[in-house]
């Protein structure tokens, strides 16, 4: 079976579950790439999916470059219909020429800046990265305040970020670090040897998103997005809290896009609009996301949010310069950390 029927296969599972009322002809379906259940309700997304829109769309647990991975090998025969990317990584799949030009019908709405000019990605909400910290897994330790901070010894064995190498949010931390320290998108000796200098603590580095990871207590301290802290606090009652460093930190938007020559693109399109409406950018504020319709926050999602006093400290990321900066991020990675 190819990649393509299985992945169908999986649909036609997914179908048969999440929308019981729906006979199998009437049954729409499409493939998000990037569409972990577990990382910003990406789960409650696609239920919300099904049931407004009619359209089934299968879980993918892939991070962003995988995802743009799998893109440019199946170019000539796609499989995915829209993907979800970090966004440095919008730019990268236009340039590989995997995404098709569409500008959904908030277009307009999206300010400048957080989309391509011609429609090939644009932001659906952002993150501000910080440390994701399971107070009780740090039996007593102080919970750290700053990057310098995780350095310590006593951190060590608790400390975990995704791979720089492939992962989206790896690449963030490797930038917000290496920009609080002194370094700039051009030069990332600050960060790679703060990197390094954190091998002497044994950090754990997944590949794939740790969100269960951090609630069981296995990654004390993860670096991470707001939005998965304040899920954790608030929606699974856990003992965690997010943490902004004293030195500073950076927001990424998170953008989507169509595929190019996706097999089902009206799905595709579809999708799209949704995820940009009302009803979709109110999902994403209740998730703890930054929605790009600013309006969809409410004053209650808001007030579950650190005072903006502590927000100053981060800086919105320039997704062009980082996109180029991403390339040396994972190769300087592999070469000098590992």
């Amino acid at each position: 079976m190819d990649r393509r029927a299985l992945l169908q296969s999986a649909v036609t599972f997914a179908a048969g579950s999440a929308l019981p009322a729906l006979t199998f002809a009437q049954q729409q379906r499409a493939i998000c790439y990037n569409c972990p259940p577990e990382w910003a309700d990406w789960g409650g997304m696609l239920r919300l999916i099904g049931q407004k829109a009619g359209i089934v769309v299968p879980p993918d647990n892939k991070n962003s470059g995988q995802a743009l991975a799998a893109l440019i090998a199946e170019k000539a025969k796609p499989v995915a219909d829209v993907v979800y990317l970090g966004g440095q990584v919008g730019p990268q799949a236009r340039e590989a020429g995997v995404l098709g030009a569409y500008k959904p019908a908030r277009w307009s709405d999206i300010p400048d800046g957080m989309k391509d000019a011609d429609g090939y990605w644009f932001t659906i909400h952002s993150g501000t990265l910080g440390l994701f910290v399971n107070k009780a897994a740090l039996r007593g330790k102080p919970v750290p305040a700053s990057w310098q901070d995780l350095l310590k010894p006593e951190y060590k064995g608790l400390v975990g970020y995704l791979n720089p190498a492939s992962a989206a949010v790896g690449q963030v931390g490797v930038i917000a670090v290496n920009l609080a320290l002194g370094g700039t998108y051009e030069n990332l000796d600050p960060g790679i040897a703060f990197f390094k200098r954190l091998q002497a603590n044994q950090p754990i580095v997944p590949t794939q998103t740790a969100y269960a990871r951090v609630l069981s207590g296995e990654i004390p301290i993860l670096f991470d997005y707001d939005f998965n802290a304040y899920r954790g606090k608030y929606s699974d009652k856990a003992p965690v809290e997010f943490v902004i460093p004293r030195e500073g930190t950076q927001q990424l938007p998170y953008v989507m896009g169509l595929v190019a020559g996706g097999p089902n693109p009206a799905q595709g399109r579809r999708i799209l609009d949704f995820v940009l409406s009302d009803e979709g950018q109110r999902h994403w504020a209740n998730a703890f996301l930054r929605p790009v319709i600013s309006s969809a926050m409410s004053a209650e999602v808001k007030a579950r949010f650190l005072p903006d006093a502590d927000y100053a400290r981060a800086t919105a990321l320039d997704v062009a310069r980082l996109a180029v900066a991403a390339r040396t991020i994972g190769s300087r990675y592999q070469k000098e950390v590992g």
